[in-house]
């Protein structure tokens, strides 16, 4: 598998990567933004993808979890989530 895959289903947003699932209720949801930083403002985020130079960052923030996504196609992620 290259790359983060992301799904929604049933109200659970399920990312995977490598060997890495994670699910991520859509209720516990509260903001899903890009971030130009390279390593990402919160410092006790999950990081999940490899942090490339190239690569844009998806922040997803829970009500009790950070996120951040290294992918090359934050937009579709993103839309993903939110739809």
């Amino acid at each position: 598998m290259l790359g983060i895959n992301v799904k929604k289903s049933n109200g659970i947003v399920i990312i995977k990567w490598q060997l890495s699932k994670v699910e991520i209720p859509t209720s516990e949801i509260i903001d899903v933004s890009l971030d130009d930083t390279y390593g990402g403002e919160e410092k006790e985020a999950i990081r999940i993808g490899t942090p490339y130079g190239t690569t844009d960052r998806l922040v997803i923030k829970t009500k009790t979890k950070t996120y951040i996504l290294y992918t090359t196609n934050p937009t579709s992620i993103k839309n993903k989530i939110l739809s």
